[in-house]
């Protein structure tokens, strides 16, 4: 197995993309404790996967740092270790122009997406470092490398591109403790917000007809992605922006 023993760390555990990656990383193996702020749902999936002998629900609100804190020391206690951290928490605002945004809507984004990544990278980099060994994994979005066309999101899209320069600086700042840092942006996935939009099949056959892989891309390769970068197969790959998107970025 891929992940056998590993312990990980999944943040927006109970989003689709989230069940994605516990899923993977349950069958290769891993131990996962899964992280989001509302238990019910957290218990929820970790029935639906099964093997919940591989699985713990945590609650903790990544926006505030004194509660990632006590969650890592939580888990460290527990475990022992951690070897691979996913950042997958995310906020997205609904498509309305910027002048039309509340600040209390902007302040938001910038505090799920954005510190909440720092604060759990933060929190776990202390204990990776300690042993010169771990893997963290960011979920950005391809919307940090171009603006979209009548889809007003200018914030969100800000905050996703600081995570891919975070990443980046990450990667090199912690490649001599031996810590691989790397991010997956997805393109338009089968979940989340969009999947009212591909309920209406003339909406889908466009969006299916815009990529060049002729499909929507689902929440599990979206988890294929994130599953490589944190085994050891990818080892040697580290401050990688992967686009996850059926190739639309590249055909732009």
């Amino acid at each position: 197995m891929r992940l056998d023993s590993k312990v990980a760390i999944v943040t927006g555990a109970s989003s689709e993309i989230g069940k994605g990656i516990v899923k993977r990383f349950v069958d290769e193996g891993a131990n996962v404790v899964l992280i989001a702020r509302n238990l019910d749902e957290l218990e929820k999936t970790r029935k639906k996967i099964g093997h919940e002998e591989q699985t713990t629900s945590m609650i903790c609100d990544v926006t505030e740092e004194s509660q990632t804190v006590q969650t890592i020391n939580q888990i460290m206690d527990t475990y022992g270790r951690i070897d691979i951290l996913v950042n997958n928490a995310g906020s997205i605002n609904d498509p309305i122009h910027f002048h039309q945004m509340k600040d209390s809507e902007i302040k938001k984004l910038i505090d799920v997406n954005i510190l909440g990544v720092f604060h759990m990278t933060k929190s776990v980099l202390i204990k990776m470092s300690d042993v010169k060994k771990g893997t963290i994994v960011n979920i950005g979005s391809i919307s940090s490398e171009r603006a979209i066309p009548r889809v007003h999101l200018a914030v969100y899209s800000a905050t996703k591109a600081a995570i891919s320069m975070f990443t980046k600086s990450i990667a090199v700042e912690y490649a001599r403790k031996n810590i691989r840092c790397n991010c997956v942006n997805p393109g338009i996935i089968n979940s989340g917000m969009i999947k009212p939009y591909l309920d209406d099949p003339q909406a889908r056959k466009i969006l299916e007809e815009k990529s060049p892989l002729s499909r929507i891309g689902e929440p599990e390769d979206v988890a294929n992605a994130v599953l490589y970068l944190a085994s050891d197969e990818a080892n040697w790959v580290t401050g990688t922006i992967l686009n996850v998107d059926g190739g639309k970025t590249a055909a732009e």
